[in-house]
């Protein structure tokens, strides 16, 4: 008897596993840290960012933005710079940073829809929490950890 192995579910345990292994390194508390830190000082975002449901996107972001930019850091290992890597998945990091954007926008208040400035935090946001998880996963391939 022969085993029919479906490769396409091998390589999603495969993934699934990795991504795990990978969001250890992530603290609920340094999550709500930079989001407090990031949208909670600006005056477009301070008064709305305090409701639950907001926060929580920002998580959700937060953690794609980590996994991308985890996932994506393998190609550094092959000799491409971080600006390189960051080209390769440049479609999926606008469509993060549009995505947070446009849920601010629909939950903020009139102020934040006419200042452009909401899409430069939305922007910076996505990217440090990009660049967190392309370093940490740098790290751990470095020490062998993958």
């Amino acid at each position: 008897m022969t085993v029919i192995t479906n490769f396409d579910l091998k390589k999603r345990e495969k993934q699934i596993k990795y991504e795990r292994s990978i969001l250890r390194d992530i603290s609920i508390k340094d999550l709500k840290e930079k989001v407090a830190r990031c949208f909670g000082s600006s005056n477009l975002t301070s008064s709305m960012i305090m409701t639950s449901g907001i926060e929580e996107a920002c998580y959700d972001v937060a953690i794609e933005a980590f996994l991308l930019g985890a996932n994506f850091s393998k190609f550094n290992m092959y000799g491409e710079s971080e600006q390189e890597v960051k080209q390769r998945c440049i479609n999926e990091d606008r469509h993060l940073k549009d995505t947070l954007f446009h849920f601010l926008l629909y939950w903020g208040s009139k102020e934040s829809s006419k200042n452009e400035s909401l899409l430069y935090l939305c922007e910076q946001f996505v990217d440090e929490w990009w660049n967190e998880g392309f370093e940490k996963a740098n790290k751990r391939r470095k020490l062998k950890l993958h």
